[in-house]
């Protein structure tokens, strides 16, 4: 009897802490909304610690463009799990649409995991030119990150034609979020669409194709992170061959109308859906997540000079960063985040 009191001993140690995580958990939403919160951080520090090993192994072997895919599959798969968090997709074969922008609404930090689980093989990230020097740069570019020099402007013109010709060469997709911040709230809406992801595809002469995340206010904002479903529905590809600068906004109404419309479908109802009504009240995401993402999320756009707007033809006066829509507002954390019209986001969902 002694043999066995002294087996089973440290299970009793290691099962205090975790009755503790489940009393707390169960005794308020509040409690749960920590619990659940730390579980989803661990995971993605878990993972994002492992994927860098892994992308440097992919690297060496030739699988760079594939590094984010694995990564992104094997976050979800861990994450869905210990979240009790499941996806419905809707429209999964227009993933393999190659070379694509894959355009996607932005509401949380939570969207890392939505993220992970649609993902497709050969996709690639875009971000300014500095990231290279930060901690997430080498992970970055052991998955074939594009990266674009914004604060040069004849280099940010080259790399942004560069980007669309490596897309259709290499058949590489590129995820983008086109309101540029997230936007969360419980009346089903979405922000004024950046231009930059459009330009970028219509440069290229490259498909859109939309994906629409239901409004999940009811499983996760400020003090309320709850298990359930969350439908996914992607839209079929939208052409741009033929296309010019001139057609981004009509474009732009086309796509984020698409968006829209799925959105209010899929989302669940609230009495007051409707556009210009919706609020914003998600906790700010600690800077772990940051690093953890598997994407990393940053302006794209070349500042523009004073007399020389970047124009993304030749042959046109239409250019990435000449929007009304341009300006600095303060973020939901209190910080002002620059949201000019060439915002290519893809990643760090915060």
């Amino acid at each position: 009897m002694s043999f066995l009191t002294s087996l089973f001993k440290p299970l009793a140690y290691i099962s205090l802490p975790i009755l503790l995580v489940r009393s707390v958990a169960g005794s308020s939403p509040v409690g749960r909304y920590y619990v659940r919160l730390g579980m989803y951080l661990t995971c993605l520090t878990a993972v994002a610690s492992w994927g860098a090993i892994v992308a440097a192994a992919m690297t060496i072997v030739g699988k760079r463009y594939d590094v984010n895919w694995v990564i992104a599959r094997t976050f979800y798969h861990v994450a869905s799990r210990v979240m009790d968090i499941e996806v419905e997709v809707e429209g999964e074969e227009h993933m393999q649409t190659k070379p694509a922008i894959f355009l996607c609404n932005h509401q949380s930090f939570l969207d890392i995991l939505f993220v992970a689980r649609m993902m497709p093989k050969r996709a690639s990230i875009m971000a300014k030119k500095s990231i290279q020097w930060t901690p997430l740069g080498p992970f970055m570019v052991m998955s074939g990150a594009i990266f674009i020099d914004r604060g040069n402007n004849t280099r940010a013109v080259r790399s942004l034609e560069a980007a669309g010709e490596f897309m259709k060469q290499a058949r590489v997709g590129l995820w983008v979020y086109p309101e540029g911040t997230r936007h969360s709230g419980e009346v089903h809406d979405l922000l004024p669409f950046k231009k930059g992801a459009f330009h970028l595809a219509i440069q290229a002469g490259i498909p859109i194709v939309p994906i629409v995340t239901e409004n999940y206010w009811r499983l996760y904002h400020r003090g309320v992170f709850e298990k359930g479903v969350v439908k996914i529905r992607v839209l079929p590809p939208v052409p741009t061959d033929g296309l010019t600068a001139k057609d981004v906004p009509a474009l732009i109404e086309r796509v984020r109308g698409q968006m829209l419309e799925n959105l209010r479908d899929i989302s669940v109802k609230v009495p007051s859906d409707g556009p210009e009504t919706s609020t914003r009240d998600v906790p700010p995401a600690p800077q772990a997540i940051d690093s953890a993402s598997p994407v990393a999320r940053d302006d794209t756009t070349p500042a523009p000079p004073d007399s020389h707007p970047l124009e993304v033809r030749s042959d046109s006066k239409d250019s990435i960063s000449s929007s009304s829509g341009s300006s600095r507002r303060p973020s939901e954390n209190g910080t002002e985040t620059e949201e000019d019209e060439g915002m290519v986001l893809v990643g760090r969902p915060t």
